[in-house]
């Protein structure tokens, strides 16, 4: 029996075929909103709570920048899992404490409210890069499709001050477009895989809470085998 190869197994073009691209895609494209969510709760926060910790209402808004830190990376995580495929633990390094300052200083103590902060500073760079293969597809398309809606003007960007356009007005024109457009999109889909396995790397690094295993195995670890050994 003849088994044909997954279209998502191609080389260079199987990435169309793959339904990961389009998640990481999507990924991309609300990272920029959410970085910007992101810096707007931590300046509020860090600014103000700094300038009215001597009156003590300080030291509440940056512990609430805090624990807004943690919420936004739950939500990280949620959003990882979904659309990076991760399978990332949510972490339980808050030790219960009675009262609410013993309350307040979990929050401190926990590294992961830390590992939290890091990543969400960090989103903003992986924002920043995914907005280059989102501009490249959102060229790419037009060119892709001038066949089917000719006569048509693609616009690139600008000049010196003036729009860069291809005003594609015959079909030769537009058939020409189409290499490009193709081009264009594969370029971009592997760069979006590209960013989104660079922002995975760092969500496993930065929100991955301990694991049942890795509480209770004390100091096992494993080797390069995937065998459990002792140090």
């Amino acid at each position: 029996m003849v088994s044909l190869r997954p279209l998502a197994a191609l080389p260079v073009v199987g990435v169309l075929a793959d339904g990961r691209t389009y998640r990481h895609l999507l990924y991309l494209l609300v990272a920029l909103p959410l970085a910007f969510v992101h810096s707007g709760v931590f300046s509020f926060g860090v600014i103000f709570g700094a300038a009215l910790a001597p009156v003590l209402v300080g030291l509440v808004v940056l512990l609430a920048t805090l624990v807004a830190a943690r919420l936004l990376a739950g939500f990280e995580r949620w959003l990882a899992d979904g659309l990076l495929g991760t399978d990332l633990a949510r972490p339980d390094d808050r030790g219960e404490a009675d009262g609410a300052v013993a309350g307040a200083r979990t929050y401190v103590d926990a590294a992961s409210t830390w590992r939290g902060i890091g990543f969400l500073s960090a989103k903003f760079s992986v924002a920043l890069f995914g907005l280059v293969p989102l501009i490249l597809l959102a060229r790419g398309v037009p060119l892709l499709t001038a066949p089917l809606r000719y006569p048509v003007t693609v616009q690139f960007g600008e000049v010196n001050g003036e729009p860069a356009t291809w005003a594609i007005g015959t079909l030769p024109e537009a058939l020409a477009a189409v290499p490009l457009g193709v081009v264009a999109v594969l370029v971009a889909c592997h760069l979006a895989n590209a960013v989104a396995y660079a922002a995975r790397r760092m969500a496993v690094a930065l929100l991955d809470g301990p694991t049942r295993d890795a509480a209770a195995g004390g100091n096992e670890r494993v080797t390069v085998d995937g065998e459990a050994s002792g140090d």
